[in-house]
């Protein structure tokens, strides 16, 4: 019998972070700048994930790899090389 499909969380906490990389280059993003609460808006985006928006953030999440498909910071991209993620789940 098929899984039936799940609907996305209706929110999520997306953490900016200022770097992709450290000095090194192993994949450490810093510590957090700025978080955000995100509400799903209840659109699809272009590329077929739900749509979130809140605290001056408008981001495309996947909620299957909780991936940050695609953001906007107050209306603009983020500054190059900062990087956004959605927070861990709390316990």
């Amino acid at each position: 019998m098929p899984t039936p499909p799940t609907r996305p969380p209706a929110r999520y906490t997306v953490e900016i972070k200022p770097r992709t990389a450290d000095a090194d280059g192993h994949p450490d993003h810093g510590s957090t700048l700025r978080t955000a609460v995100v509400e799903a808006t209840g659109e699809t985006s272009v590329s077929g994930y739900p749509h979130y928006e809140g605290d001056g953030v408008a981001a495309d999440i996947d909620p299957r790899t909780r991936a940050v498909e695609a953001i906007t910071l107050d209306g603009g991209e983020l500054p190059y090389g900062w990087t956004a993620e959605v927070s861990p789940p709390e316990a």
